[in-house]
């Protein structure tokens, strides 16, 4: 569809990203069966996405249903041509990748051809997640803070009261969630790949401190509220926005990102049990996860970083059994290299 059809809030243009909300009122309304999901399955933002579609049962009451691109090849340092998805006449050879899905709308080949039908000038990246609009024929959303906030609310009204009464964003907590996730987002979230993507060893020393330093504050506000989540009782944004990383942190980032002052399984343990709670005792985290989408991408598709493309076999396990449920008897870690410490100082 034309983009000038619709506001410039929603997409001000081809460099800018979509911005829509699902509203009663508004264009883009909760209809059942109308819009569709694509995510990848080893993208941290994009798993927020779809952590909160399976927590809202929203395949069932709201019809979304979720296409997923493999996890390599990527294409270029431009991002071109994109995300892949398997082929309906791929399927039992060896393009076939398990665990991704045909383009389930408009059989693509790739992603870019999503976005082009939405906006046919788009010159942003070609990312996950993005959540359709079937019926007016155009991205709704691609922003996975904006969709991750929308996706609790926006379809309550077609959810039975159970699923509408849950809500990672309650009133009393917005203060800390805002705050907390300000600086987890700039140190840790994106941190990571501000550390692995460097192309210069110092620019690598400068932002490795703040990652561990996000870690070393999260691993005391944590402990501080005793469990099982990061605020406590009550599950949160920043438990999804925090398992999203935390749970490819062994896996890829310490190795292939050179995160590698520490890793949760043995300098932090109280994210460590944290980790392995939202993991083991939460569907809809344990579900969502694939350890071998998660590695193969980051190993096979950044050249500069991996050239020869071998994914290492461990850690081993992916993730450790085990959980505690009485955090007072985790005593905290940190890593105490001067740099992270006095960065640390600097998280409010």
């Amino acid at each position: 569809m034309a983009t000038g059809s619709l506001p410039s809030s929603w997409h001000s243009g081809p460099e800018d990203a979509f911005h829509g909300k699902i509203t009663p009122n508004g264009l883009f309304k909760p209809e059942k069966g109308r819009y569709h999901l694509y995510i990848g399955l080893f993208c941290p933002f994009a798993h927020r996405a779809n952590v909160l579609v399976v927590l809202k049962q929203l395949q069932k009451y709201a019809g979304i249903e979720t296409s997923i691109v493999k996890p390599y090849p990527k294409g270029d340092d431009n991002g071109w041509p994109g995300w892949q998805f398997n082929l309906k006449s791929d399927e039992g050879t060896d393009l076939w990748y398990e665990g991704a899905t045909d383009d389930k709308l408009f059989d693509s080949k790739f992603m870019h051809e999503v976005y082009f039908k939405a906006d046919k000038d788009f010159k942003g990246r070609y990312s996950v997640p993005v959540l359709w609009d079937k019926k007016l024929g155009t991205i709704v959303n691609n922003d996975s803070l904006e969709l991750l906030r929308d996706l609790q609310t926006g379809f309550n009204s077609l959810l039975p009261p159970e699923l509408q009464e849950i809500t990672l964003y309650p009133e009393d907590l917005r203060n800390d969630i805002d705050r907390i996730g300000n600086w987890m987002q700039r140190d840790l979230n994106t941190g990571v790949y501000k550390v692995g993507f460097n192309q210069s060893q110092e620019g690598y020393e400068k932002n490795l401190p703040a990652v561990f330093a996000a870690l070393n504050k999260l691993e005391k506000i944590t402990h501080t509220n005793k469990g099982p989540y990061i605020l406590g009782k009550h599950m949160t944004e920043l438990d999804v926005r925090a398992y999203a990383t935390l749970i490819r942190f062994d896996t890829v980032y310490v190795q292939h990102f050179k995160c590698n002052l520490g890793m949760l399984r043995y300098s932090y343990p109280v994210l460590n049990n944290w980790l392995k709670n939202m993991y083991w005792n939460h569907s809809e985290f344990k579900d969502t996860t694939d350890f071998r989408h998660i590695k193969e991408n980051y190993t096979k598709s950044h050249p500069k970083v991996n050239p020869l493309a071998i994914t290492p076999v461990g850690p081993w396990p992916s993730i450790e059994k085990g959980y505690e449920a009485d955090f007072s008897k985790l005593v905290p870690g940190e890593i105490d290299m001067p740099e992270v410490l006095e960065y640390e100082k600097k998280i409010e």
